[in-house]
């Protein structure tokens, strides 16, 4: 009886939606609802027809309006919230803001669609195309129906490149093998516009400054055959002598403290600095001129290229220490066919103040707010060094759980150096359009845990960071320093760990130290293309030399230490790959996977427990607890803790999955899977079921759910409600909780359903 009274209150809400979606229409108009386009003709393929009606049902104009759910809702709502009285107020903002004027059929231009699609057919090489229209009228609806018959596309028979003699003429002949333009191929427009780019690249590559895509023009002669063309490139007559020389670099001119509110540039003797090919204006002796030795590609006499054009004016940019960077070339006056490169510098302020208040979530299902206040200088040895010094603080408390009440404190300070190159003995060159950096890191945090302990750590590290391309990010650590030392441990927490060794773990001083790297490679940018890709491969190596050079060997009871603790030794590596495949202008599907092992050797018996795994939480498996799943089949709950510890282990799998889609204005909803879990190396007698082994797969946990990302362009507040489909610690076999779902259930909803409000999205 319920599910029949939901139907018909649904039937009745679709109804009176319609009906107030054209009862305000201006008198004798109708509603727009939209065109089709259907293609007829057997000459061409099934998949040609497809792609022909796809491309062309888009360029249909004026577009309906929107439809959610099969409903006009923000039409609807347009003509509900009435005329506002002033152009403000509540009243206003629903009406043009979330509401939409309707789409009026008087607004459609028959005529002008059918030449726009005509056009495009020709474009891509059906040059017979003929289109018809009709409409067809419901009510106060009204429709368009198009009909295109392409006919058989023409095929190229012949690309012809100009014989000339010229130089220019003979510099495109030599790249016509790797033209756009392919015998046998469909004549398309769009390919004939990028061939005429690919050759101004190519021309640009070979110091034809002034030379344009303008310049060339690719005749069309549909004469040579039933349904064939010939292409023929040619330079246009009228291509002045300027686009027709080859150029030369001769003076490189650098003003590093250019204002851009003056068009002006003042110079005198004693501000001109000689470095090498080039010549500084910096009367205040503000940079130091081998800056732009490193930064900029181009030296006296070298010949143009856009290649270096480009990448010196990235590596400007990349510094982080200008504002504005603006390139200028101009004919040299004492000599022909040379070019004097000007570059105009506008820094930014060299010393800053900042404070920062965010909120934050972690994966250990914390939700708290930090505050940040820090100090920077862009240009600290003037040599654009970036001197960062920051004071944090924060409070991260767990709005649920068995940890909730166990608030986390945090303060601390770090400094950073950024050099804008590599320190280094040896001499490097990079042929990169991003500076590569060295960097040097000093830092101390103080976490207090309330009523369980505290924590301080000091961390140091020194290492290089570099980008080969906006794709592929490096950052090598020569060595990275870490001390941890607990205080304020308190009789609760000492009682709790006296029958539980992991529990000990957390509270151990450790001394970690080594080198580590990680690459990058994501292509997430290119947001046109349908599939995209983020890949992060990481390395840590701690203690292995002292290691060796002590012959330390925990296992024969040859522990050394270092300032009276004992140094961690271990190797670890993690790889997390994601996907993203676009469904659709407003759909996409997320899917993440994450595998890493850690291995203790030498003078350590286990991983120290800050490099171990964990899983579970807001970031992770979203149906489960942070840190509450694993060792493999091993419950933690069955311990009789007053607080439940996180769980740790060697070895981490991890599979997601998540249905994106936007559902309207800046709300956008998710349907997720998450599987995965954690285990040891080794037995542990504290913990059955804790090792990894080759039924890994059989000890997965598994859940699933929804949520909504309010997505606030300044941030994405992230609320989903997820529930378990396996959980790994049940008997083998009963495993799979799927049958036990019930939404109508209080006991099983409470048990069960986990709320996570997070800040971003999750991968």
């Amino acid at each position: 009886m319920k599910t029949k009274t939901l139907y018909f209150s649904l039937l009745l809400l679709f109804l009176a939606s319609s009906c107030s979606n054209t009862k305000y229409l201006p008198k004798g108009d109708l509603l727009y609802t939209g065109g089709k386009v259907k293609v007829e003709d057997d000459s061409i393929s099934k998949k040609e027809r497809k792609n022909l009606r796809k491309s062309m049902q888009d360029m249909l104009r004026p577009k309906p309006n929107s439809k959610v759910l099969g409903l006009r809702f923000k039409l609807y709502i347009y003509n509900i919230a009435g005329e506002p009285k002033k152009e403000k107020g509540f009243r206003h903002w629903l009406r043009y803001k979330v509401g939409e004027p309707p789409v009026l059929f008087s607004q459609f231009d028959s005529e002008f669609n059918k030449n726009v699609l005509r056009n495009y057919a020709e474009n891509k090489g059906f040059f017979q195309t003929r289109v018809a229209s009709d409409s067809t009228r419901r009510g106060k609806r009204a429709s368009a129906d198009f009909l295109v018959k392409p006919g058989s596309p023409y095929k190229i028979k012949n690309v012809i490149y100009p014989a000339d003699t010229m130089a220019l003429e003979q510099a495109m002949m030599t790249i016509k093998d790797k033209s756009f333009l392919k015998v046998g191929e469909t004549y398309d427009l769009d390919k004939v516009k990028a061939e005429r780019q690919r050759i101004d690249t190519h021309l640009k590559e070979k110091g034809y400054f002034f030379f344009g895509a303008d310049y060339l023009k690719v005749q069309v002669d549909s004469t040579v055959g039933t349904h064939q063309v010939d292409l023929l490139l040619k330079v246009k007559p009228e291509t002045p002598k300027l686009a027709r020389n080859v150029y030369k670099i001769n003076d490189i001119i650098v003003y590093p403290n250019y204002s851009v509110n003056t068009d002006k540039v003042v110079t005198t003797s004693d501000s001109i600095q000689k470095y090498h090919d080039f010549t500084i204006i910096d009367p205040e002796k503000i940079f130091n001129p081998r800056i732009f030795d490193r930064t900029l590609y181009f030296k006296r006499n070298d010949l143009y290229n856009r290649t270096n054009h480009n990448l010196s004016l990235n590596r400007l940019v990349n510094l982080g220490t200008f504002k504005f960077v603006k390139n200028q070339f101009t004919i040299a006056d004492t000599i022909g066919n040379y070019l004097n490169a000007f570059y105009y510098l506008t820094p930014l302020t060299r010393k800053s103040f900042r404070i920062e208040v965010l909120g934050k979530t972690n994966s250990a299902n914390y939700t708290g707010t930090e505050l940040n206040i820090s100090w920077s200088n862009r240009n600290t040895f003037r040599g654009a060094e970036l001197f960062n010094v920051s004071l944090f603080g924060g409070l991260e408390v767990q709005l649920g759980g068995q940890n909730q009440g166990f608030d986390v404190y945090r303060a601390g300070t770090e400094m950073n150096l950024i050099w804008p190159r590599f320190l280094t003995p040896f001499k490097t060159n990079s042929s990169s359009g991003f500076v590569p950096k060295t960097k040097a890191t000093l830092g101390y945090e103080y976490q207090l845990r309330a009523k369980l302990y505290s924590l301080n750590s000091f961390k140091a590290s020194f290492g290089y960071m570099w980008k080969e391309n906006l794709r592929k990010e490096h950052q090598l650590n020569v060595s990275e320093i870490t001390y941890v030392s607990p205080s304020h441990v308190t009789p609760l927490y000492r009682e709790q760990a006296a029958t539980n060794e992991s529990l000990n773990k957390v509270i151990e001083k450790q001394l970690i130290f080594g080198p580590n790297y990680s690459y990058t490679y994501t292509n997430t940018m290119e947001t046109a293309k349908k599939h995209t890709f983020y890949f992060k491969g990481a390395f840590d190596l701690a203690g292995t030399l002292t290691g060796l050079l002590t012959k330390a060997d925990i296992k024969k009871g040859d522990t050394i230490k270092v300032l009276s603790v004992p140094f961690s030794q271990f190797a670890k590596a993690e790889a997390e790959f994601r996907h993203y495949m676009k469904l659709g202008d407003n759909s996409k599907l997320a899917s993440r996977i994450i595998v890493g092992a850690g291995y203790a050797y030498g003078n350590s018996a286990e991983m120290p427990y800050v490099k171990q795994f964990f899983i579970g939480g807001t970031n992770s498996l979203r149906a489960f607890r942070a840190r509450s799943i694993g060792p493999g089949t091993f419950n933690a709950e069955m311990q009789t803790n007053v607080f439940l510890p996180d769980q740790s282990g060697d070895i981490k799998f991890e599979i997601n999955t998540e249905y994106r889609a936007k559902l309207f204005s800046v709300v956008n909803g998710a349907l997720f899977v998450d599987a995965g879990n954690i285990w040891l190396m080794n037995d542990n007698t504290d913990k059955p079921g804790a090792k990894f082994s080759g039924k890994f797969l059989n000890e997965l946990a598994v859940g699933a759910g929804a949520g909504l990302r309010f997505d606030l362009s300044f941030l994405v507040l992230r609320t989903d409600l997820a529930f378990p489909l396996r959980i790994p610690y049940l008997p083998d076999g009963q495993r799979w909780v799927i049958d036990q779902v019930n939404f109508g259930n209080g006991p099983w909803r409470k048990d069960n359903l986990v709320f996570n409000l997070a800040i971003g999205y999750p991968f």
